[in-house]
C-alpha cells in the first residue's frame, strides 16, 4: 500500500470520530497518518495515535459523551442492528474498520448482554495488502492438495493481514494454486470486517465467511452447512478450537490458521500447541519475520 494511500485510509478512520477530536486527528502530518496503526480514545484522557514507537498523545481530551456519539457514527446510527456484535465488545464498520469498546458489562443471568457507560474505545486502522502472499499461497500445496497451515508471529507482527490476503488468493486461484471454497470464522471481526452481511475487506470470490461466532462452534456450522475445502481462522487460543479443528481435518478439509508465537521452539514450551503438533493437525507453518526493512516470509516443515 502506497503512502498516500496509507494516509487516506487514516483519513477515512477519522470520520469516524465526533468533530471536535476528528479536527485534531486530522492535524498530525503526512508521515504520522501512514504509520498509524489505531486511534485511541479514553474517557477522561486525551486522544492518542498507536504508531510502531508507541501511544502519541494529542492532547484533546476526551468526553464521555464523545465514546456514545463515537458509536452512533460508527452504527450510523443504528445501534440496534450491531447489538449482537456490541456486547461483544467491537463495531464493524463500512469501509473495513473495527471499534473497539469498554464499558459496564450489562449481565443476565451470567451472561453480558449489552455495553453501557462506554468507557474506551480504539479504531483499528486494518489496511490490505495485497499481493503479499501471491508467492506463498502456491508453496501450501502438494500434489495438488492443500497442507494444512499455521502462521506464526508474535502480537502485533501482521499475521491478520498476511492471514486476509493468502484466503484471497487462495480463493481466487492461480499457477499452481487451484481456486478453493474457504470458509473463514472471523470470530472477532477482524479479517473480513463484514458490515451487515458484506464484507469490506476482499477476501476472494470462493470465500462464505461466518462473523462474530466462536471458532469451535462455527467449525461444525460450516463443515454442515457450506461444503469447504478450506477452513480459515485467526487466533487459535483454546483447546476447544483445537478439537473443532482436528475434527474438520478428520473429514478431509484444509485448515489454515494463526497462532501468537514466534516460531516452532515456542509452540513446543506451551502444552496447547506440543499436543497440537504431536497430533500432526498442522504440517507447515509460515513465520513473519521482522527487521529493518519490514517483514519476510520463512516457510518450514512442523516436526512430526
Amino acid at each position: 500500500m502506497q503512502k498516500n494511500e496509507l494516509i487516506v485510509r487514516y483519513e477515512q478512520a477519522a470520520a469516524i470520530l465526533p468533530s471536535r477530536l476528528r479536527k485534531a486527528a486530522l492535524a498530525l502530518s503526512e508521515e504520522e497518518k501512514a504509520a498509524a496503526e489505531e486511534l485511541r480514545l479514553r474517557a477522561g484522557q486525551p486522544l492518542s495515535v498507536l504508531l510502531s514507537t508507541g501511544e502519541l498523545s494529542l492532547e484533546t481530551e476526551v468526553e464521555p459523551e464523545e465514546l456514545e456519539t463515537l458509536c452512533d457514527i460508527a452504527t450510523e446510527f443504528s445501534r440496534y442492528a450491531a447489538a449482537e456484535t456490541i456486547r461483544e465488545g467491537f463495531l464493524s464498520v463500512r469501509g473495513g474498520f473495527r471499534v473497539g469498546l469498554c464499558g459496564t458489562a450489562v449481565m443476565k443471568d451470567g451472561v453480558n448482554t449489552n455495553l453501557k457507560n462506554l468507557s474506551s474505545a480504539v479504531i483499528r486502522i486494518a489496511r490490505e495488502r495485497k499481493g503479499i502472499a501471491s508467492d506463498i499461497a502456491p508453496r501450501l500445496f502438494q500434489n495438488g492438495i492443500f497442507v494444512n497451515t499455521l502462521i506464526l508471529s508474535p502480537p502485533g507482527g501482521g499475521k491478520t493481514t498476511l492471514l486476509r490476503d493468502l484466503v484471497r488468493c487462495l480463493s481466487e486461484g492461480g499457477p499452481d494454486c487451484p481456486p478453493q471454497r474457504i470458509s473463514l470464522i472471523d470470530e472477532r471481526g477482524e479479517v473480513a470486517v463484514v458490515y451487515r452481511g458484506a464484507p469490506q475487506m476482499d477476501v476472494g470470490p470462493r470465500t462464505d465467511v461466518l462473523d462474530a461466532c466462536p471458532k469451535a462452534l462455527g467449525i461444525p456450522i460450516v463443515l454442515r452447512a457450506m461444503n469447504p475445502q478450506i477452513i480459515a481462522v485467526d487466533e487459535i487460543t483454546l483447546r476447544e478450537d483445537l478439537t473443532a479443528m482436528s475434527m474438520a481435518a478428520g473429514c478431509g478439509i484444509g485448515l489454515l490458521a494463526t497462532i501468537h508465537a514466534g516460531g516452532v521452539p515456542e509452540l513446543l514450551r506451551k502444552p496447547l500447541y506440543r499436543q497440537m503438533l504431536e497430533n500432526q493437525v498442522f504440517r507447515l507453518a509460515v513465520r513473519i519475520l521482522l527487521d529493518e526493512r519490514g517483514r519476510a516470509y520463512e516457510m518450514e516443515e512442523l516436526p512430526c
